[in-house]
């Protein structure tokens, strides 16, 4: 199967890596994450002027959209305040000697901080 067979975007193009999928499956079939969804979000701070917010939510609110689902389970969404910046951007999951994290490559951003979680437009 293809990396874009598997990116099953709702509304945006956002594209979702397999890494990033199996994480956030990895991370739902836990404990007390089941029924849990991977939420990305952009929020203004960080030392670059916006920074990127992953979390792991079960309420999907009233301005949420599906980044990715297969069959009935919702696997990332985001807000319509972050759909903007996120536009045409890919989600990986990082597994480093310094540790692992999501990380986002984002043609958007005209510059990013250092550490990657933070970036400006």
């Amino acid at each position: 199967m293809s990396d874009q067979s598997l990116n099953h975007n709702i509304e945006i193009s956002v594209k979702i890596l397999p890494k990033a999928i199996q994480k956030v499956k990895n991370v739902k079939n836990s404990g007390q994450n089941q029924g849990k969804f991977l939420r990305i979000g952009v929020s203004g701070g960080g030392c670059n002027g916006f920074q990127y917010l992953f979390n792991l939510d079960d309420k999907f609110n009233e301005d949420d959209i599906i980044i990715y689902k297969e069959g009935k389970e919702i696997i990332a969404v985001t807000d319509k305040m972050s759909q903007e910046f996120l536009k045409n951007s890919e989600v990986d999951f990082i597994e480093e000697l310094g540790g692992s994290e999501f990380k986002i490559k984002n043609p958007n951003a005209s510059s990013s901080c250092g550490c990657g979680s933070s970036f400006n437009v």
